[in-house]
């Protein structure tokens, strides 16, 4: 395997919990709609979309086509994870908020990693300098302070109202 399919295998795996993070970003603004911070995440599912769609930019570019088992895994993965958050499982609407919330900050860690990976092999990869990867290093440390302030929220309203 070349350095070429490893990357493109990196990606695609990337994409795989691109699509389960923008799917985890819209039902938790679905459950937060009328909360002060609705806004926020509203703006988040926005950023979120948008840096799947550069992903899928850079995995087209630098012609590394899609696997479509992975894709399927990470929709299965999605899907394992609603269930495991879901009110029904947790007898809290508090309690899935604030667990979405925490799944939505390690997909955005992994994000920063994701960026910052292809910023330090972009002179192996010389295509990746098309791309603003600092701006997305920029952008994925203000999603994830974004996030943070939701998924506090959400902590005070599980565990310190009784």
């Amino acid at each position: 395997m070349t350095a070429a399919d490893r990357l493109g295998t990196y990606l695609n795996g990337h994409l795989a919990g691109a699509n389960a993070g923008v799917a985890t970003a819209e039902r938790l603004a679905g459950r937060i709609r009328t909360e002060p911070t609705a806004g926020t995440l509203a703006q988040l599912v926005a950023d979120i979309t948008s840096d799947r769609e550069q992903l899928k930019t850079i995995i087209e570019r630098l012609g590394v086509s899609g696997h479509p088992l992975k894709e399927a895994v990470g929709r299965a993965a999605g899907e394992a994870s609603r269930l495991v958050v879901a009110e029904v499982m947790t007898g809290s609407e508090h309690l899935t908020v604030l667990l979405e919330a925490e799944t939505l900050a390690m997909g955005i860690h992994g994000k920063l990693a994701l960026w910052e990976a292809l910023l330090a092999v972009v002179p192996a990869h010389p295509r990746l300098a098309e791309f603003d990867l600092a701006g997305l290093v920029a952008r994925a440390h203000a999603q994830r302070d974004r996030v943070e302030e939701i998924r506090l929220a959400a902590v005070q309203r599980s565990f310190a109202v009784a």
